[in-house]
């Protein structure tokens, strides 16, 4: 006879082999396979789904006449002869090359750089104050995404002359010192 301990051994090896045959697939669940559905073209059409067409018919002609003599135009009820209408000089139109820049455009403005501001709040209340003392400022960008800056500036203006003039009264408002730069009103 077997002794216990081989008789044990045994049992628990088959158990465990039962464990790691059997069990995975008892926990894996229903296994679902999948299959491509296809449908296949038929090599010929089926006779007798046929359609019947109408024909478009033709554009009929239509021949029109131009009456005998000129239209004349009315005007408050009394007919415009041929001798009071002024024939007008055609228009000419002046283009100028892709090349060159347009007159005014590298020149089209100017703005005072006042600061750049982290607080969206501080710019505004700078703002405020150049407002209340008569000087067109504005904020830029007009809204701020998070982590944008927000830049003061003061303007624009066409002439960098009258604009460098105040430079010198926004230092003694603000305490500032404000840059001279070129405004492009595509990106400001």
């Amino acid at each position: 006879m077997a002794s216990k301990f081989q008789s044990r051994l045994v049992g628990t090896i088959v158990l465990v082999a039962i464990g790691v045959i059997f069990l995975p697939d008892f926990f894996d669940g229903k296994k679902q396979h999948f299959q491509e559905q296809f449908a296949s073209i038929p090599l010929q059409p089926q006779a007798g789904g046929e359609e019947t067409y109408t024909a478009i018919p033709e554009p009929v002609d239509a021949e029109a006449e131009l009456p005998p003599m000129p239209v004349t135009e009315q005007i408050a009820g009394q007919p415009v002869t041929q001798s009071s209408v002024q024939e007008k000089d055609p228009v000419s139109v002046k283009t100028q090359p892709q090349g060159e820049p347009q007159p005014g455009h590298l020149d089209s403005g100017w703005v005072i750089q006042l600061g750049v501001f982290r607080n969206f709040e501080n710019a505004h209340l700078l703002v405020e104050k150049l407002r209340s003392k008569g000087y067109q400022a504005h904020v830029l960008p007009k809204q701020l995404k998070p982590g944008d800056l927000a830049r003061v500036v003061v303007g624009p203006e066409i002439s960098k002359d009258s604009l460098s003039g105040k430079v010198d009264d926004l230092r003694q408002l603000t305490g500032l010192n404000g840059q001279l730069l070129r405004f492009n009103p595509l990106n400001p």
